[in-house]
């Protein structure tokens, strides 16, 4: 993998200085407001944004919905807690609606996705019910429209 790419994969943010100089800030001042930030818990991290073409060689995405029983299994809360643990767990939201739980999950193919659904998010006790969605193609990600060329090889066309 790219050096560079895998040093912003691994959260590697500017240093102080270099911050302090984009907003002519010493590096104390800007040490200051990361700190305070990170405390507030307004500030959990940084990463880099990848293309979702460039990802989907390498891993699948799926969100899943997840419809709780509220009897035992510690209601909302405590089952959102629990799925949450899960290395395959990108985010989980409570949600109003037709289902209770909205998750996102990364694996290496649909099968171990498929794998996780049923040996480990449909056994928790007060899980009702789950419905899984692969990610086929993104048209924009985290602010960021996709529109190279490189997002749309191997992609069949599906209007003339």
């Amino acid at each position: 993998m790219n050096t560079v790419l895998k040093l912003l994969l691994e959260g590697e943010p500017l240093d102080t200085k270099q911050i302090g100089k984009i907003l002519n800030l010493g590096p104390d001042a800007v040490d200051k407001q990361l700190a305070e930030l990170r405390s507030q818990g307004v500030l959990l991290g940084w990463r880099a944004v990848l293309n979702p073409s460039f990802e989907a060689e390498r891993r699948v995405r799926a969100v899943i919905e997840i419809k709780i029983r509220t009897e035992g299994g510690g209601g909302f809360d405590g089952i959102a807690e629990r799925i949450s643990r899960f290395e395959q767990v990108e985010s989980c939201y409570l949600m109003s609606g037709g289902y209770d739980l909205l998750v996102v999950v990364t694996a290496d193919n649909l099968y171990k996705v498929a794998g996780f659904v049923h040996e480990r998010l449909a056994r928790i006790d007060g899980v009702q019910g789950t419905s899984t969605h692969f990610f086929l193609r993104a048209y924009k990600k985290d602010g960021f429209v996709i529109t190279d060329e490189a997002s749309r090889r191997d992609q069949p066309s599906v209007s003339p």
